[in-house]
């Protein structure tokens, strides 16, 4: 079959837009083919009608992978300027504790209100004010020096002057530090009788030896008491006091030495377990802990760092050297508490939140000058949010200045139900300050949580599109928070409970700074001599920290204790004393603490 198509006759004429010359527009031509030609024609229209079609699709794909690669490496970019944000405020919080001033000013705001002012006062004696003149000590020893005149002749006549009674005194305080041989002279005796000699009554009798604290050495307990000393209290390496000594004409071995306490240690230890029996008897401690290296190979254990656990209380302080930082440490010291309910002041380490977990006993007190130190750090790390961190400083100042108006009339004697009406008063101000600060906190966390709800949920754009958007937006949506912001908030709503504690419990303080200042001289030591080389070491470190910590705790002067207490073992052979009580701060007699309190007396000649 065969389609045939042909031209009109006569063909349309136009003319020239230009010229009056007619255009001929030629008319449809028609071409005859057959019925397998158009069909192959079709099928041709489809084929690339089908290529075009995949070829638009590919473009979209293409376009779609395209969106879609862009949006992931905005959300890349976003993450990592993220990332960039956050090292750069490690970066200024690092420098800042290297090279900065170790002050935290800031400008403060004036508080009428709650009357609020600082005084600017130099430090120091102020100037004329009156001076208390110059110490007297009647405690020292007193050596008479008398200096004499060689020539009291008279200038003009020469004749000699005649003494006057009386002298011009003046004091000069000295200290004298030397080393010398005790040279003990035993008197022997003879019997005289004619009876004869037997195991009771020999034919020779020797008075008793001197007593040492450890009978086969040559060095006796002052020795022993300043490396004590020196060591564990003023926070000397052993080869530094090694070298004083020498300077002293004393020439010691390390190697004997570190024999020497190894030997010790064992007078110390019905001492420290008195000191952690009397504190399990206690209801309130400040808790912290610190690095400390030890020098030993352990199974199970890689590395060196150990940690020293302190527990304050108002009578003692107990150190302890544990391998680990878990909350088995503060679990098993605190296993023996014969309160029903005590308080722990601490800071916000997970240990000590496992603890009141497990143990029903326990109640946390956080810690509002890590809170604090929070919000420096935040206005360190961002500059932008620097403004913002220092309103927040200057609220906790001032709960820190109407807990100190509270405090002043506070009666320890009286429950809190029935205090002064000043007392009342100032109670009021500061519960109101902190149900500000807790409403504030809220109401910024639940504004960002609504506001980022709302960023996420808003719009109808395809995902891809929608999260573009979303991670090129550098700036925060209204009511969202910077992620510094939101953490610092949010924890302070976590530990909320732990932070009012204070307020219905005044004996408790707002801050762990006790525990604080308790570790402040073992950190010396280790920074010092680095910690131990043993373990037997590292417990004698956290034993003598105890018991010379403890004893400036009670104000005894540590010199005087120490030596009576080493006298009291040299007395017994070199075992500790079986009756603990006049070594014992709280179980000893006021007379006596208020003598150990002095220092010790010199030392009697008996020659």
């Amino acid at each position: 079959m065969e389609l045939s198509h042909s031209s009109s006759p006569s063909a349309p004429q136009l003319l020239h837009p230009l010229g009056g010359f007619p255009i001929v527009v030629p008319a449809l031509n028609l071409v005859s083919i057959t019925q397998k030609e158009l069909t192959q024609l079709k099928l041709a229209a489809n084929y690339w009608k089908a290529l075009h079609q995949r070829a638009c699709d590919r473009a979209a794909l293409l376009k779609k992978t395209i969106e879609e690669n862009n949006a992931r490496a905005c959300e890349r970019e976003t993450l990592l300027q993220k990332k960039i944000e956050l090292k750069e405020g490690q970066i200024r919080d690092l420098r800042h504790r290297l090279f900065a001033k170790k002050n935290e000013s800031s400008k403060k705001r004036k508080v009428t209100e709650l009357q609020y002012s600082r005084t600017t006062r130099l430090r120091g004696q102020q100037r004329g004010s009156r001076s208390h003149g110059r110490t007297q000590r009647p405690e020292l020893a007193v050596i008479e020096e008398h200096h004499e005149l060689q020539n009291t002749c008279c200038t003009h006549c020469g004749l000699q002057y005649s003494e006057f009674p009386g002298a011009e005194n003046s004091e000069i305080v000295e200290i004298e530090v030397k080393a010398y041989r005790r040279k003990v002279l035993r008197k022997r005796y003879m019997k005289s009788c004619s009876c004869p000699p037997s195991k009771d009554s020999p034919q020779f009798i020797v008075a008793p030896p001197a007593a040492k604290i450890i009978p086969k050495s040559p060095y006796g307990s002052s020795i022993w008491m300043y490396i004590l000393l020196a060591k564990f209290l003023y926070a000397q390496p052993l080869h530094r006091i090694l070298r004083e000594l020498s300077g002293f004409g004393l020439s010691i071995s390390s190697g004997t030495v570190t024999g020497g306490l190894q030997k010790i240690a064992a007078l110390f230890e019905p001492l420290q377990a008195a000191l952690y029996e009397h504190q399990m008897s206690e209801s309130l401690f400040h808790n912290d802990e610190s690095r400390w290296e030890v020098y030993e190979e352990v199974d199970g254990k890689v590395g060196h760092r150990w940690y020293l656990w302190v527990s304050k209380s108002a009578d003692v302080i107990h150190y302890q050297i544990a391998p680990t930082r878990s909350a088995a440490v503060p679990l098993a010291h605190f296993s023996e508490l014969e309160q029903d309910k005590v308080i722990v002041v601490c800071d916000r380490f997970s240990s000590y939140k496992k603890l009141a977990r497990l143990n029903d006993a326990i109640i946390l007190a956080f810690c509002w000058a890590h809170v604090r130190r929070d919000f420096l750090d935040l206005a360190l790390k961002f500059p932008t949010l620097e403004k913002w961190a220092l309103v927040w400083v200057e609220d906790i100042g001032i709960l820190y200045q109407l807990n100190y108006q509270r405090l002043t009339h506070w009666d320890e004697n009286f429950p809190l139900t029935r205090q002064s009406v000043l007392f009342d008063q100032a109670q009021i101000q500061l519960a109101d300050q902190l149900q500000l600060i807790n409403e504030r906190c809220a109401q910024l966390l639940l504004v960002h949580q609504a506001a980022t709800t709302c960023s996420e949920t808003t719009g109808k754009r395809s995902s891809a599109k929608k999260r573009a958007d979303e991670t090129n937006s550098s700036v925060l949506q209204p009511g969202q928070l910077h992620e510094g912001q939101r953490s610092v908030l949010t924890s302070l709503q976590n530990h909320w409970h732990g932070l009012i504690i204070f307020l219905t419990s005044p004996k408790v303080q707002m801050d762990n700074n006790s525990a604080e200042r308790a570790i402040r001289n073992p950190v010396i030591g280790r920074k010092n001599y680095y910690g131990s080389g043993s373990i037997w070491s590292a417990e004698f470190t956290a034993m003598m920290f105890s018991l010379l910590q403890t004893i400036e705790l009670w104000k005894l002067n540590p010199r005087h204790w120490l030596q009576e207490y080493l006298t009291a073992c040299a007395e017994q052979g070199g075992t500790a004393p079986a009756d603990l009580t006049p070594f014992l701060p709280w179980s000893m007699s006021e007379d006596r603490r208020r003598q150990l309190a002095k220092p010790p007396p010199g030392r009697q000649n008996t020659s």
